[in-house]
């Protein structure tokens, strides 16, 4: 029974280890020394493990404040302490300005993809204006052709207008014309006629005149004998 109590009062601590150490996982750097010793314990005695050189990033596990050591986790998962004063929060000052200068150089990128792009913009822009420009230009001309074709095609309604106008009275001249001619060779007829008549009458009249002249001439003789 002791034993089993043991067992669980064991599992119980390790537990409370993993959990404290769990807790504890904190994310620090090591600092701008080129080079920093990690060891199996927390002496200068200890062996060390390897050398962890500026800027590699641990996982802190555990810190012992009176030796001044701090047990750190590699990113492959090796184990080992360091001394706590070659630890900080923030990444090493160099790999900070490194990737400061590659942020900047990134921004420098951008900039003369934008300076570029905009020079780009601004061309097109150009060539759009010229295009609008002589679109406009071009709009103006058809206006001034279509106001030109408005003003021909009135004119040439107007002209069809007047030649309709036009053929009208020609056509009514035509009508008088053919009624004056009619009655011309009316009355030319009506002329001939009375002419005929008068002839005709005259000749009838000759006729009488000579049949009535020589017995008149004979009444006058015969009366002129008696005497």
């Amino acid at each position: 029974m002791l034993q089993r109590v043991y067992v669980k009062q064991a599992a119980v601590m390790i537990g409370m280890l993993i959990l404290a150490n769990l807790s504890f996982a904190e994310t620090l750097y090591i600092s701008d020394r080129l080079e920093v010793p990690m060891r199996s314990g927390t002496t200068n005695q200890h062996r060390i493990l390897r050398m962890l050189a500026s800027g590699t990033q641990v996982t802190a596990l555990e810190v012992n404040k009176e030796a001044g050591y701090t047990k750190v986790q590699t990113s492959d998962g090796r184990d080992g302490w360091v001394l706590s004063r070659y630890l900080m929060k923030i990444p090493a000052a160099r790999d900070r300005l490194a990737a400061a200068e590659k942020q900047l150089a990134d921004i420098e990128i951008r900039s003369r993809q934008r300076a570029t792009e905009l020079t780009e913009t601004q061309s097109q822009k150009g060539e759009l204006d010229k295009e609008l420009t002589r679109i406009k230009t071009e709009n103006r001309k058809i206006g001034q052709q279509l106001a030109e074709i408005q003003r021909t095609a009135s004119s040439a309604l107007a002209i069809d207008t007047e030649n309709k106008e036009l053929k009208s009275r020609l056509m009514a001249m035509e009508r008088d014309q053919q009624a004056l001619q009619q009655e011309n060779e009316a009355l030319k007829d009506r002329t001939a006629r009375d002419w005929f008549m008068v002839g005709a009458g005259v000749v009838l009249l000759g006729i009488i005149v000579g049949l009535i002249l020589p017995k008149i001439r004979l009444r006058k003789r015969s009366s002129w004998d008696t005497l």
